[in-house]
């Protein structure tokens, strides 16, 4: 999984909010297969067993194993916008995934 500088930039100022040091910020996929799948982005103390971690300057990112295989093509990026911002993830695994039949 790729993030990019302006995810990072982003995180890294949210990370410098919180009160506790060490956060780092989980990044899974929940959901039956890639088609009909959502994320879930949380801030987390550390990896958990057998976790990819991504080392992103001042904080790690973490994808369990599961995710990791379905998340490695996908991009984390931090959009601004006219009426809103927040994350989003390209993931072009998904759109793979759908046009295979497998859902």
């Amino acid at each position: 999984m790729g993030i990019t500088e302006k995810a990072k930039d982003k995180l890294a100022k949210i990370f410098a909010q919180q009160e506790r040091e060490g956060l780092g910020l989980r990044v899974a996929v929940k959901g039956g297969c890639a088609c009909d799948s959502t994320y879930d982005m949380k801030f987390v103390e550390g990896p958990g067993p057998g976790d990819v971690v991504i080392d992103c300057g001042s904080f790690n990112a973490y994808i369990d194993p599961v995710s990791h295989e379905q998340l490695k093509e996908a991009v984390l990026d931090f959009h601004v916008g006219e009426e809103e911002e927040g994350f989003t993830i390209t993931n072009p695994n998904e759109k793979a995934s759908c046009s295979s039949g497998n859902c």
